[in-house]
Protein backbone atom coordinates (compact mmCIF):
# COMPACT_ATOMS: atom_id res chain seq x y z
CA UNK A 1 0.00 0.00 0.00
CA UNK A 2 2.80 2.43 0.86
CA UNK A 3 4.29 2.04 -2.62
CA UNK A 4 0.97 3.06 -4.22
CA UNK A 5 0.69 6.05 -1.90
CA UNK A 6 4.23 7.18 -2.71
CA UNK A 7 3.68 6.69 -6.46
CA UNK A 8 0.45 8.68 -6.18
CA UNK A 9 2.24 11.48 -4.35
CA UNK A 10 5.06 11.59 -6.90
CA UNK A 11 2.61 11.79 -9.80
CA UNK A 12 0.70 14.58 -8.04
CA UNK A 13 3.97 16.45 -7.56
CA UNK A 14 4.92 15.89 -11.21
CA UNK A 15 1.57 17.27 -12.38
CA UNK A 16 1.83 20.26 -10.07
CA UNK A 17 5.43 20.83 -11.10
CA UNK A 18 4.49 20.91 -14.76
CA UNK A 19 1.82 23.52 -14.10
CA UNK A 20 4.11 25.62 -11.92
CA UNK A 21 6.83 25.48 -14.59
CA UNK A 22 4.34 26.69 -17.20
CA UNK A 23 3.42 29.66 -14.99
CA UNK A 24 7.07 30.52 -14.37
CA UNK A 25 7.80 30.28 -18.10
CA UNK A 26 5.10 32.74 -19.04
CA UNK A 27 1.57 31.34 -18.83
CA UNK A 28 -0.43 34.17 -17.32
CA UNK A 29 -3.96 35.42 -16.96
CA UNK A 30 -6.76 33.17 -15.79
CA UNK A 31 -4.99 30.06 -17.07
CA UNK A 32 -1.85 30.94 -15.14
CA UNK A 33 -3.88 31.51 -11.97
CA UNK A 34 -5.58 28.14 -12.41
CA UNK A 35 -2.21 26.49 -12.93
CA UNK A 36 -0.97 27.97 -9.64
CA UNK A 37 -4.06 26.63 -7.84
CA UNK A 38 -3.43 23.24 -9.44
CA UNK A 39 0.21 23.26 -8.31
CA UNK A 40 -0.70 24.21 -4.74
CA UNK A 41 -3.52 21.67 -4.57
CA UNK A 42 -1.32 18.90 -5.88
CA UNK A 43 1.37 19.75 -3.32
CA UNK A 44 -1.12 19.67 -0.43
CA UNK A 45 -2.62 16.39 -1.63
CA UNK A 46 0.80 14.79 -2.21
CA UNK A 47 1.85 15.61 1.34
CA UNK A 48 -1.47 14.31 2.66
CA UNK A 49 -1.13 11.13 0.59
CA UNK A 50 2.02 10.11 2.44
CA UNK A 51 1.44 11.90 5.72
CA UNK A 52 -2.16 11.18 6.64
CA UNK A 53 -3.58 7.88 7.71
CA UNK A 54 -7.03 8.67 9.08
CA UNK A 55 -8.25 10.66 6.07
CA UNK A 56 -6.54 8.59 3.40
CA UNK A 57 -9.73 7.61 1.59
CA UNK A 58 -10.80 11.25 1.28
CA UNK A 59 -7.29 12.24 0.21
CA UNK A 60 -7.05 9.55 -2.45
CA UNK A 61 -10.50 10.36 -3.87
CA UNK A 62 -9.79 14.12 -3.95
CA UNK A 63 -6.42 13.44 -5.58
CA UNK A 64 -8.05 11.24 -8.19
CA UNK A 65 -10.66 13.92 -8.92
CA UNK A 66 -7.99 16.61 -9.27
CA UNK A 67 -5.87 14.49 -11.60
CA UNK A 68 -8.83 13.31 -13.69
CA UNK A 69 -10.25 16.82 -13.90
CA UNK A 70 -6.93 18.23 -15.02
CA UNK A 71 -6.56 15.51 -17.64
CA UNK A 72 -10.11 16.08 -18.88
CA UNK A 73 -9.51 19.82 -19.12
CA UNK A 74 -6.38 19.26 -21.20
CA UNK A 75 -8.11 16.77 -23.50
CA UNK A 76 -11.01 19.18 -24.05
CA UNK A 77 -8.57 22.06 -24.64
CA UNK A 78 -6.93 19.93 -27.36
CA UNK A 79 -10.21 19.74 -29.31
CA UNK A 80 -11.09 22.35 -31.94
CA UNK A 81 -13.78 23.79 -29.65
CA UNK A 82 -11.33 24.25 -26.78
CA UNK A 83 -12.22 24.85 -23.15
CA UNK A 84 -13.71 28.21 -22.13
CA UNK A 85 -12.28 29.74 -25.26
CA UNK A 86 -8.80 28.35 -24.63
CA UNK A 87 -7.28 25.91 -27.08
CA UNK A 88 -4.12 23.91 -26.84
CA UNK A 89 -2.19 21.61 -29.13
CA UNK A 90 0.29 18.81 -28.72
CA UNK A 91 2.99 21.21 -29.87
CA UNK A 92 2.30 23.39 -26.81
CA UNK A 93 5.05 23.25 -24.22
CA UNK A 94 4.78 20.07 -22.10
CA UNK A 95 1.33 19.09 -23.43
CA UNK A 96 2.42 15.55 -24.40
CA UNK A 97 4.24 15.15 -21.08
CA UNK A 98 1.15 16.34 -19.22
CA UNK A 99 -1.02 13.82 -21.08
CA UNK A 100 1.28 10.97 -20.05
CA UNK A 101 1.78 12.08 -16.43
CA UNK A 102 -1.93 12.75 -15.89
CA UNK A 103 -3.08 9.54 -17.62
CA UNK A 104 -0.72 7.40 -15.55
CA UNK A 105 -1.67 9.45 -12.51
CA UNK A 106 -5.37 8.72 -12.96
CA UNK A 107 -4.67 5.01 -13.19
CA UNK A 108 -2.35 4.95 -10.16
CA UNK A 109 -4.68 7.09 -8.06
CA UNK A 110 -7.67 4.92 -9.01
CA UNK A 111 -5.81 1.81 -7.84
CA UNK A 112 -4.72 3.61 -4.67
CA UNK A 113 -8.28 4.70 -3.90
CA UNK A 114 -9.59 1.15 -4.40
CA UNK A 115 -6.86 -0.29 -2.18
CA UNK A 116 -7.57 2.26 0.55
CA UNK A 117 -11.29 1.53 0.32
CA UNK A 118 -10.70 -2.22 0.57
CA UNK A 119 -8.32 -1.82 3.50
CA UNK A 120 -10.84 0.37 5.28
CA UNK A 121 -13.65 -2.14 4.67
CA UNK A 122 -11.66 -4.98 6.26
Amino acid sequence: MLAWRVASALLLLAMGGIHLYLVISGTGGLLGALFVVNALGSLVLAVAMVGLHRRLLLTSVLSLLLMAGTLLALVIALTPAGLFGLRSSLSYQLAPTSLVVESVGVLVLAVTAVLVFRERAD
